[in-house]
């Protein structure tokens, strides 16, 4: 990814723009949004389509309207084979804080792909093929798509930022938005543990994808512990 600093200035600033207009616009509307998605008056289709809109344009719209304008491949960003298992490994590994903060919380609720996306279970249970189409759409946006998005934008924040040999500023960013998106504010003693946790797990995968060059392990997480248990 040769780009001038101004180049990755700018896509840093738009993919940060889209995700944050359509965060405030889920924060203004989100208690509206959960009802109608929950009011069963109305078509599943119908009910699942602003939740989709809404997490995509957070955490898929940005990265996309910039790989397709700088023509970037998704191999510059690790989908590649080279050292799969290394990342696989390493961010599973990394994953152990959140899953035994979940465990110690009582919060683990079986396993499960995208299940904090609360239409999940009815749209497995809708007919086919709009349940195999639908959880793939799910899969897409909320496993893929959400893994994608902090993966590229830490890549971008590092092509300005070169990362250290103890601190990657990339990594630490992505860990903060992640914190800040799903609400974890407070100073209670089990917000911060659930902080502490989601901070090891994004800036540990993250630097592992810097270290291993390979980014399937990041996706991964989000498919089997992040939204999953």
């Amino acid at each position: 990814m040769n780009h001038s600093a101004d180049v990755v200035k700018k896509d840093i600033a738009a993919i940060l723009a889209i995700s944050i207009i359509s965060a405030a616009l889920y924060l203004t509307l989100g208690e509206k949004i959960m009802d109608y998605g929950r009011d069963l008056s109305h078509p599943l289709f119908l009910r699942f389509l602003p939740v989709l809109l809404i997490q995509f344009g957070m955490s898929c719209l940005g990265i996309l309207i910039v790989l397709l304008k700088n023509k970037e491949k998704l191999s510059a960003y690790g989908l590649v084979r080279k050292h799969i298992w290394q990342s696989l490994f390493g961010c599973l590994l990394v994953s152990v804080p959140t899953v035994a903060f979940l465990f110690a919380t009582n919060d683990l609720h079986g396993f499960l792909p995208f299940q904090g996306m609360f239409l999940t279970k009815e749209i497995l249970g809708a007919p086919l093929p709009f349940n195999v189409i639908g959880y793939l759409v799910i899969a897409l946006t909320w496993g893929f798509g959400e893994g994608l998005f902090y993966i590229v934008l830490a890549d971008k924040i590092n092509l300005l930022y070169q990362p250290g040999r103890f601190f990657d500023r990339g990594a630490f960013v992505c860990a903060v938005i992640a914190v800040l998106i799903h609400g974890m504010i407070g100073f209670d003693f089990v917000t911060i543990l659930e902080t502490l946790a989601t901070i090891i797990l994004m800036y540990g995968s993250l630097v592992i994808h810097r270290r291993t060059g390979n980014a399937w392990g990041n996706i991964l997480i989000f498919f089997v512990v992040w939204n999953a248990l």
